[in-house]
């Protein structure tokens, strides 16, 4: 897109929805909620932005990932920088997912780094799923938004015009996506912001290295901190995502398929 080449997986069937990483890479848990995305019923579309594909990195290369990533011209990781160039390359991305696969439209899923991004993505008219995950831009204003003033608009319209609903998750005590950013949220979007709230408590106290000793603190609630046990709070929020896509990308009358575990 845009004459920027950038490797994208995909697999499954049926209306398109576009996972995008968290920090620092595809690891084994972003892969398995992509395969719970495929087993809802849907076709996943995880592209590759930053890190090693497939691998849980040590604390110090998950760093030095992170770290490159700040300074890409691609993200705008901090206060003041607006909206990151990447979200138009993604944009891009629903435009084609969308094409191929059909359907009324498509979801994206954000997930820390690129949580925002979701929501910058409803620019594109295709995206009527936004799922807004622990967004941690900007890293250096807790009560910030990475989004421009223009965008900003933008999206607030499409709200009006299109009835837009916006999904969102966070730790309770997660300080890089805090109740402040979640406030900003609200006072941007209104009622079309569905903020949810889960204890840090329920957090998976084992989560891979990057996490346990670089975040440090309770943070990816549908991946590196999700604890797979039927009726747990992480587990729920799963579903209840997957649920969202469902409600508005599967036409009434055909079911989903039940998920899958693995």
């Amino acid at each position: 897109m845009d004459g920027v080449v950038k490797t994208v997986y995909a697999a499954g069937s049926g209306p398109a929805v576009v996972l995008m990483p968290e920090m620092p890479g595809i690891s084994p848990d972003v892969l398995r909620l992509a395969r719970w995305v495929r087993d809802a019923g849907f076709t996943v579309y995880v592209p590759s932005l930053f890190g090693i594909d497939g691998a849980y990195p040590t604390a110090e290369d998950g760093e030095k990932i992170a770290r490159r990533a700040c300074v890409s011209a691609e993200f705008r990781a901090f206060a003041g920088g607006g909206t990151s160039p990447v979200a138009a390359w993604l944009r891009g991305l629903a435009r084609q997912a969308h094409a191929d696969c059909g359907g009324p439209g498509v979801g994206a899923i954000g997930l820390c780094f690129t949580g925002n991004f979701a929501l910058t993505m409803a620019l594109e008219p295709a995206v009527i799923a936004p799922v807004v995950n622990h967004p941690s831009l900007p890293l250096d204003d807790p009560a910030g938004l990475e989004i421009s003033d223009e965008d900003a608009r933008a999206v607030r319209d499409r709200i009006a015009r299109d009835g837009l609903k916006v999904l969102a998750y966070r730790f309770d005590n997660d300080r890089w996506c805090t109740g402040q950013r979640f406030a900003a949220y609200q006072a941007l979007l209104g009622d079309a912001f569905d903020g949810r709230v889960l204890p840090g408590s329920s957090a998976n106290t084992n989560p891979p290295p990057f996490f346990r000793d670089v975040v440090e603190t309770p943070h990816s609630i549908v991946t590196a901190h999700l604890v797979d046990q039927g009726g747990h709070p992480t587990l729920k929020a799963r579903d209840d995502i997957l649920a969202f896509l469902t409600d508005r990308l599967i036409p009434a009358g055909r079911s989903s398929r039940p998920v899958e575990r693995s």
